[in-house]
């Protein structure tokens, strides 16, 4: 197969597309290739080709080149969402079209104020059958300048099962996304396949295409509200239509994520900014500092394998040695972080991976980079909102390895001003680390990640930081005056003597405040007239159960078990599990820990876990009835409960209960275990209120369950209804709603006439104003985010138990959610009772 030129279609800067704020892009899901932040505003034909498709709203484009190969062009970033405002195509489907033709014209000045970036990927779209060599370096280029070269592979990749392998079955699906079947859904849903064992089509309007492939589900043109056939053979042919419905779902979600339009600050012209995202609360005033890397350059071909495994091998133990450095001696979020990036340094599968690239005449580096790359597609495809950080440490780990082989790992140190505001397009953990946090105000970011391990960082650290600010601020002059709002996602440039003064008394009170929450916050917590309210913690790691005992957090009231089995593809064994509940019970020094089983389906796919394809997964196979359907993951999650030492530390959660047959099934299997073991089975065991079911039923699931806590998150999407993830319905969703409330109040009731205990652990019990409302309504426990744990035991000592009842009586009264915050908000000015 003979090498294909690629020209550029643009003229502008080139980079990588690991930079591009899209993860579709940058984690090439729809394959690789090279970003361009374009200077002009007409987009070229990149080689010789057929247009494989050209979409209503012209923001994109295929060409099909002699070779078999489909590149894409995409005009940069959400700009489907622009409905075809400021484009033009010059071209149809089924155009023949040369090298160097004008395929769209664009406004880019119209763009470059109403677009999320500019940035333009060229991507060849099948990484199984091409691969890209003789890149185009990093840096200015004019229109029609090499870019490229595209080979054919010496081993393309198998797309999935045989046709007589397994039965055929037949579906429909219907895209209700937004602005239908554009590029980002079409990748999540070729990605959803990816781990089924089948050949899968999809039609519309008589034309079927690969549905393994995005760019031939471009090809369909396919609109909100059209219905695609489905068709697929195989042995997993029966998981598609799930494996596809909830790929739709995760596109709905992208969907939904998008950045508001609404003005949310200013620069000095007053000129309006994209609203941020709040990473971090909090108010900063101080000088802008950039904080930028460059990009190693990484050759193809190595200098042979046994030279090139070992300065791979070299490069990773200096690394880790720097590592062990930046760990603090203090645990902590940045000890939890370094300790995952030491681990995935020793990583097998990565290992392999690099290894097996290594032994294919490919540098370190390049293989180290088609490693991670690999690694990212794995954990992106899941697209599950908790593997965000994992991408987020392989990034990382990814350039710091690049930097080592290159000789720069460690780069002079940055001196930083006093009360500094960070302005970077992106901010890693070991950028943050290797920076005196002591010196730091406030962080913005172009990147919208604000669940990243820097937002994370910051929220320990107390420093303000806010989440796709205006890329203009990048082109600030260090010591340009900031005004950073990260309490109304605002950032104000040069902001006026009126606008400094104020805010110079905020973050003195805000100050003063923290510091009288932090010693306070080491206390039990009591009402004002002596009621003990227990206030835990919600965790899901050591690092975060070290945060929280430092937040002054009486227990854990929910160990998230999920973080051990979402981002792997084998479960973990009883040791695995043994080793880290034992971790969390050890951080805890003597507190209880209440440790939820594995809380899978929904929200949560666990890779492992091969779920059969489900109309509405929310309804379906979820937390306890996955354990029961799956027994043996269950069996071997209690058997490392209960080898946790001292014995009486543990309590067990059950998720998602209806039923006491529930309970008790997995009372006989601990009774069981337990006698196995030689341990006592008479540890607690409780269940999650989640359903108005079990709601409704708390009085005869007490006789069985040893306590309660109410899940106020889907709780209250099972009351209204709406799925909690749903693009449009979802911000509708309060728990402060006084159906929700008089349900809370329903399972306090039935508690204390049980004799049991009852906690909050979902998202209400994190709101501090939501504290004395809860107590109230007969909640003795309140399982907060560790970072909400002060302000909690605070808002609770300001009121005797019979105000809270009068607070609680009061909102029960009321007839919606935005009423209910009202009445809180003027009880906490001193005005109500």
């Amino acid at each position: 197969m003979a090498d294909l030129i690629l020209k550029s279609p643009l003229a502008g800067c080139a980079g990588p597309l690991d930079e591009m704020e899209d993860e579709v892009f940058a984690s090439r899901m729809l394959g690789d290739g090279i970003a361009i932040d374009p200077t002009e505003g007409i987009l070229r034909a990149p080689c010789d080709g057929e247009i494989g498709a050209m979409p209503e709203t012209a923001h994109a484009v295929t060409i099909r080149a002699g070779n078999g190969a489909e590149i894409l062009l995409h005009v940069g970033v959400d700009t489907v969402a622009l409905k075809g405002e400021g484009f033009e195509a010059l071209v149809r489907t089924g155009d023949r079209v040369s090298v160097g033709d004008a395929l769209i014209r664009f406004d880019l000045d119209r763009l470059a104020r109403t677009a999320r970036s500019l940035v333009t990927p060229v991507i060849v779209t099948e990484p199984g059958q091409f691969r890209i060599a003789d890149r185009r370096a990093p840096g200015l280029l004019r229109a029609g300048e090499v870019l490229m070269t595209v080979r054919g592979s010496e081993s393309p990749l198998s797309t999935g099962a045989t046709a007589s392998a397994g039965t055929a079955t037949r579906a429909t699906l219907t895209i209700a996304l937004p602005h239908g079947l554009h590029a980002r859904p079409a990748a999540i849903l070729a990605q959803g396949l990816k781990n089924l064992r089948a050949e899968v089509s999809l039609s519309l309007r008589g034309k079927a295409v690969n549905a393994r492939s995005a760019v031939a589900l471009l090809t369909l043109g396919a609109r909100r509200g059209d219905v695609l056939d489905l068709r697929a053979i195989g042995a997993d042919a029966a998981l598609v239509a799930g494996a596809l419905e909830q790929a739709l779902g995760r596109a709905a979600a992208h969907a939904g994520a998008g950045p508001a339009a609404s003005p949310a600050g200013s620069d000095a012209s007053g000129r309006p900014m994209t609203r941020p995202v709040i990473a971090s609360e909090g108010l900063a005033l101080g000088p802008a500092v950039r904080i930028a890397r460059g990009e190693p350059v990484v050759p193809e071909q190595g200098a042979g394998a046994a030279a090139e495994m070992e300065r791979f091998d070299d490069a990773r133990k200096r690394l880790a040695a720097r590592l062990l450095k930046l760990a603090p001696v203090d645990g902590g979020a940045a000890s939890g972080i370094v300790g995952a990036h030491l681990e995935f340094l020793e990583d097998p599968e990565l290992l392999a991976a690099a290894y097996r690239h290594i032994a294919q005449a490919k540098s370190a580096g390049f293989a180290w980079r088609a490693a991670i790359n690999e690694a990212v597609h794995e954990l992106v495809s899941l697209d599950d909102g908790h593997l965000a950080a994992r991408v987020d440490d392989l990034r990382d780990l990814e350039l710091q390895l690049l930097e080592t082989l290159a000789g720069t790992a460690e780069p002079a140190p940055v001196v930083l001003p006093a009360g500094a505001i960070l302005v970077a397009r992106d901010l890693l953990p070991s950028q943050f680390l290797a920076l005196d946090a002591a010196r730091i105000a406030g962080i913005c970011t172009v990147s919208r990640a604000a669940t990243s391990h820097v937002a994370i960082l910051a929220g320990a650290s107390g420093i303000p930081m806010l989440a796709g600010v205006d890329v203009q601020l990048l082109s600030l002059p260090d010591g340009t005056q900031l005004l950073l709002d990260a309490e109304q996602g605002r950032v104000t440039i040069m902001p006026g003597a009126p606008e400094v003064a104020a805010a110079q008394s905020r973050i003195a009170a805000r100050n003063r405040n923290r510091a009288r929450l932090r010693t306070a916050a080491a206390l039990d917590c009591r009402t004002a007239d002596g009621e003990r309210i227990e206030v835990f913690a919600n965790v899901g790691s050591t690092a975060e159960a070290t945060a929280a005992v430092a937040s002054g957090a009486e227990g854990c009231g929910l160990l998230r078990t999920e973080f051990l089995f979402l981002d792997r593809l084998e479960p973990p064994d009883v040791s695995e599990q043994l080793a880290q509940y034992q971790a969390v019970v050890d951080t805890f020094s003597g507190r209880p820990v209440v440790v939820r089983t594995l809380d899978a389906g929904s929200d949560k796919p666990i890779p492992f876990l091969a779920m059969p394809g489900q109309d509405n997964p929310a309804l379906g196979l979820r937390g306890i009835r996955v354990s029961l359907w799956r027994p043996e993951f269950l069996r071997a999650q209690i058997t490392a409960i209960l080898s946790v030492r001292p014995s009486n530390r543990c309590r067990i959660l059950l998720p998602m209960v209806n039923e006491p047959a529930e309970i008790e099934a997995v009372r006989a299997m601990i009774r069981e275990i337990a006698s196995r073991l030689r341990r006592n089975a008479d540890i607690p065991v409780g269940i999650m209120i989640e359903t108005p079911a079990a709601a409704i039923a708390a009085a005869r699931l007490a006789v069985h369950a040893d306590f309660f806590s109410i899940g106020t998150n889907d709780l209250t999407q099972y009351v209204f209804a709406i799925d909690r993830a749903h693009p449009l319905l979802a911000d509708g969703l309060d728990a402060m709603h006084p159906v929700v409330l008089q349900l809370i109040e329903r399972v306090a009731s039935a508690a204390r006439g049980a004799g049991r205990g009852v906690a909050v652990c979902g998202g209400l019990a994190s709101e501090s104003s939501a504290a004395p409302l809860l107590v109230g309504l007969g909640v003795g426990e309140l399982s907060a985010v560790p970072g909400a744990i002060p302000a909690i035991k605070d808002a609770v000592r300001r009121r005797t138990l019979g105000e809270c009842r009068e607070l609680a009586s009061r909102a029960l009264a009321l007839e919606s959610a935005a009423a209910v915050r009202a009445l809180l908000a003027e009880a906490a000015t001193g005005a109500g009772p």
